[in-house]
């Protein structure tokens, strides 16, 4: 028998790395369940898999060359918290914006919640004020010098 703690982790992985990294929507049904909920910044949700389909399409579009790097992962219970590392270019709309052509590298925090084998449940924590800033979409506040 698998250690449930390796196998949740190869599960939550599968998001950043086979789905989004890969651009392979067709594993969207294998890997979540069919009721999962993604709660994403600007208190965005998907709810379902149509919902998680059609939100990661929106994301690979507007950065088609995106990739997600998973650089640390750790699992306890049903729960597998990764620091991922985020790239891409903005080739197409965006939230309402424009498409800079402009590229970003930020971290991003998620936590996955495993049931029955599937992914049922994440949370979604980028750094999304300097991917804006990355992007030239905002300007950090005066006095303050921002790292790119």
């Amino acid at each position: 028998m698998a250690d449930p703690t390796t196998e949740n982790e190869r599960i939550a992985r599968r998001v950043p790395e086979s789905i989004v990294t890969e651009d392979n929507l067709d594993l969207v049904e294998e890997v979540f369940t069919e009721d999962a909920v993604e709660h994403a910044p600007f208190g965005q949700e998907a709810r379902g898999t149509e919902e998680i389909r059609e939100s990661l399409r929106r994301w690979l579009e507007a950065f088609p060359d995106f990739s997600a790097t998973v650089e640390d992962a750790v699992t306890e219970g049903d729960t597998v918290a990764m620091r991922v590392t985020l790239r891409g270019t903005h080739e197409g709309d965006f939230m309402g914006m424009e498409p800079t052509n402009e590229s970003f590298e930020i971290q991003n925090m998620v936590f996955t919640r495993i049931e029955g084998g599937k992914v049922a449940e994440r949370w979604l924590h980028p750094d999304t004020l300097g991917m804006l800033h990355q992007l030239g979409i905002l300007s950090p506040p005066g006095g303050i010098s921002a790292q790119t």
